[in-house]
């Protein structure tokens, strides 16, 4: 540790000769002069300013560092390019669980960030398969991935239709994490994650602008897989279902049109009046391939809509839930691991918000953004494929999982915010 740039914490202003620095140098690397009102968002910025230095290694030491304050430090020093180069203080257990953190959302941003050149639907449900193999103790895990035409075969024909116009053709991962060793367990819960490995908007093409980041439409499927890995490493000990529902939306003569109506599964028909609103046609599936496996909870994660961008920002993801007493806990669950999020409205009515003259809905309103109320509107669209009239369901629409550019807090790409608070979920209503 000698050999490295030592970062100190202290909880007091730097000297007046340094003005309202908080990174001071000394003789063994930087001292971090912390605000002791926002100690984790003060945290965050200094390592941000050490790594626009140009830093690729560092050492914490001293009394100072929780647990959270050298997460904080580590998501603020990390960038697309390097995940690590951080080395923990504190005791084995500390250093253990942000081991795991960093081991979980390293994954997830690292699988994020790919180019959609490199990442295709097919190879994102390996991907995830393998980490989760790779994480689970041997025999506990079994996974299904079912390509193009299986999916119409089981009856999974929004995300068939989504992904048919490329040539690399929509998959869905269906992954069964089974610990109790007992083949008859009852499933206890289900992640399902959006996998958009690019999106173009299909017939509603994207502006070049808009279009330029999508590579991180499969956010929801990264961050998923993450939250169920970081909760099998902290002990979870129930049968899970993991389902990840991946697919390009491109253009092409067998691409999916405005007017096109699909018929779910469940008898559900939707017309098609925005192609670029696709993550939900895909989600629906996933949704009820879950509700299939009976589980009690259901947990989906999509970087789904624009308008929750907007309504709670970059810095926050939104949450959407019929079963409000399930969404309060939900609430109090990220606040315990400091993930911001912000509940936004979900009512029964949601689901008549995108009428249709052809079918039973449309998949969107045929205004920009889905008009008023969007984020709302699509996890109404969503609540027609969960069972039990929402109970035991969450949808999180994450705004905070990838940044277009760096800012004073966070480097550009996937940030992996909402998998700690997935996790947390897991292991809290699975006791």
């Amino acid at each position: 540790m000698a050999d490295l740039i030592q970062i100190q914490l202290q909880f007091s202003a730097p000297e007046a000769k340094w003005g309202k620095a908080s990174v001071i140098p000394n003789t063994t690397g930087f001292a971090l002069c912390v605000n002791e009102t926002d100690p984790l968002r003060s945290v965050q910025k200094a390592a941000r300013s050490l790594d626009a230095l140009g830093i690729s290694e560092v050492a914490l030491c001293g009394d100072n560092w929780t647990l959270e304050l050298q997460w904080a430090f580590y998501q603020g020093f990390c960038n697309a390019k390097r995940h690590a180069g951080v080395q923990f203080c504190g005791d084995k257990a500390c250093q253990r669980q942000l081991a795991q953190l960093q081991q979980c959302f390293s994954f997830a941003k690292q699988l994020t960030n790919q180019t959609p050149d490199e990442l295709y639907p097919e190879q994102l449900a390996q991907q995830a398969a393998d980490f989760i193999s790779s994480i689970a103790a041997k025999g506990t895990v079994k996974s299904q991935i079912l390509v193009g035409q299986q999916l119409v075969d089981a009856g999974w024909h929004g995300l068939h239709a989504v992904g048919r116009g490329s040539a690399r053709k929509p998959a869905m991962l269906v992954l069964d994490y089974n610990p109790t060793g007992n083949a008859a367990a009852p499933v206890s819960a289900a992640l399902v994650g959006k996998g958009i490995t690019f999106d173009s908007g299909g017939y509603s093409i994207k502006a070049t602008e808009s279009m330029l980041t999508m590579k991180c439409d499969m956010g929801g499927a990264a961050t998923v897989t993450a939250a169920l890995a970081l909760a099998i490493l902290q002990g979870l000990n129930k049968r899970v279902q993991l389902i990840l529902c991946c697919a390009e939306n491109l253009i092409s003569g067998d691409a999916y049109k405005l007017g096109d109506i699909i018929r779910y599964k469940n008898g559900t028909t939707v017309e098609i009046v925005n192609t670029d609103a696709e993550g939900r046609l895909v989600l629906a599936d996933g949704l009820m391939c879950a509700g299939e496996s009976g589980a009690g909870l259901i947990i989906d994660a999509a970087t789904l809509t624009g308008a929750a961008m907007t309504a709670v920002g970059a810095e926050y993801n939104a949450l959407f839930a019929l079963d409000k007493a399930l969404a309060q806990r939900t609430l109090g669950y990220a606040a315990q691991v400091r993930e911001l999020t912000w509940q936004l409205p979900l009512e029964l009515w949601h689901q008549q918000q995108c009428p249709s003259a052809y079918a039973d809905t449309a998949n969107s309103r045929p205004v920009k953004g889905g008009g008023a109320g969007g984020a709302s509107n699509a996890a109404g669209f969503l609540s027609r494929f969960v069972p039990n009239d929402g109970q035991g369901w969450l949808h999180f629409d994450l705004a905070a999982a990838f940044n277009t550019s760096s800012n004073a807090y966070w480097a550009a790409g996937a940030t992996g915010q909402g998998i700690r608070s997935i996790c947390h979920t897991l292991l809290a209503e699975l006791g």
